[in-house]
């Protein structure tokens, strides 16, 4: 990738839509920012149809469908996605990150990587599932992917 593709097709600000939130861990709340600081920080985000960036991105949820209104120089669409597709992975994910933050309090060094190896490998899954349902609408790159699934899971939790 050119240094001018990275400069032009990129995230400036990402913002979820406070309604589509709920409450949540303060150490959910922690990767929430975390994912966003990331994600503003080191990007690859090129909607189809885009000439270039950078481009705002505001994220929610309307019943079981993720919302991505973004808006760049010359363009501004909103995409919808179905997330019927990543619900297991949504509940897996959740599940591990629960035991693994359990885990961080009261398990052994060895209990806690095998935890977190298992985190990283649901993370994978879910955002290569969500490369393949932006394909052909935005294209992103493998961290990028990670860091928007982060922040579906943001918006998805529902305690």
């Amino acid at each position: 990738m050119s240094q001018d593709a990275q400069k032009t097709h990129r995230l400036q600000s990402v913002e979820l839509d406070e309604e589509s939130l709920a409450a949540v861990s303060r150490d959910q709340e922690q990767e929430r920012q975390i994912a966003i600081f990331d994600l503003i920080e080191d990007n690859y985000f090129f909607p189809a149809g885009a000439e270039g960036g950078p481009y705002d991105l505001r994220m929610g949820l309307l019943e079981n469908r993720l919302l991505m209104d973004i808006r760049g120089p010359s363009y501004e669409r909103r995409h919808i996605l179905s997330l019927s597709p990543f619900r297991t992975l949504i509940k897996d994910y959740f599940m591990i990150c629960d035991s693994y933050y359990q885990a961080i309090r009261n398990s052994t060094p060895q209990q806690i990587e095998a935890l977190d190896m298992g985190r990283r490998g649901l993370h994978n899954e879910a955002s290569e599932l969500l490369r393949r349902r932006l394909d052909g609408k935005i294209a992103t790159d493998v961290d990028t992917s990670r860091r928007l699934f982060t922040l579906i899971c943001a918006l998805h939790y529902r305690g």
